[in-house]
């Protein structure tokens, strides 16, 4: 008697998550492993880009104060040489007209520093808004075995249509696993970089104001000191 049960115990389907995956249709299994891949890599992706616009927006904060590429490093040390370079060009031209230079060169390095944060947001984006269909593809094709299971077998009890169900669910609740958290990373990490751009923004204006007054009053001292030395040449002749 013990052995007759054990032996139906064995016999008795497995109706666990785990081992209604495993016996799910092998197109059914490809779409779970899909999805279960593409969770993945997007949750790599987002840990990624905490950890980056950390390390951003400390480089913004000390952008605000930080007037020499000497002495900074990496964002902060780029965009101030790109301004220091545009200073340096030579150029006749307004103080205003090279304020506007100096910005532009600034605002053109950032954009590119942020363009590099960028990397990886397409990827959420499509699994936002593709995982959820993949999903409901392996639900719709967990349906249709179900169904044919029941013209098979001439049963309508939910003993032959609950397991396909249950496997195409599967599939479905794996695909919003996978498109949520790309979504809201998505949108988190838009507004981060939308964010620290108008900071950086904001820093390169007064940087460029402070370029702009530091050559004008260069420029003040430059004939001060001409006619100091006129004046000492005099004397000595």
């Amino acid at each position: 008697m013990e052995q007759e049960i054990a032996v139906a115990a064995a016999a008795a389907p497995d109706y666990s998550v785990w081992g209604l995956v495993m016996q799910a249709d092998p197109v059914v299994k490809g779409v779970m492993l899909i999805l279960v891949l593409a969770s993945v890599a997007t949750w790599a992706i987002i840990f990624e880009k905490i950890i980056r616009i950390g390390v951003l927006n400390r480089a913004i904060r000390r952008l605000a104060t930080a007037r020499d590429s000497q002495s900074s490093r990496e964002l902060v040390r780029d965009v101030l040489l790109a301004g220091e370079q545009e200073a340096d060009a030579g150029l006749e031209d307004s103080p205003t007209e090279r304020r506007y230079r100096i910005e532009t060169a600034m605002r053109h390095e950032l954009k590119s520093q942020l363009q590099r944060l960028e990397v990886g947001l397409p990827f959420l984006a499509t699994i936002g808004s593709a995982a959820p269909f993949i999903g409901l593809f392996g639900t719709v094709w967990g349906i249709v075995n179900s169904f044919t299971a029941i013209a098979t077998q001439k049963d309508t009890s939910l003993a032959v249509v609950a397991p396909g169900i249950a496997e195409a669910l599967i599939a479905t609740a794996l695909g919003l696993a996978a498109a949520i958290p790309a979504v809201m990373a998505y949108n988190m990490i838009a507004v981060a970089l939308g964010r620290a751009y108008a900071r950086g923004n904001s820093s390169i204006i007064e940087i460029a104001r402070d370029f702009v007054v530091g050559d004008a009053r260069a420029e003040v001292r430059r004939p001060r000191s001409a006619t100091v030395e006129r004046i000492h040449a005099g004397k000595h002749s």
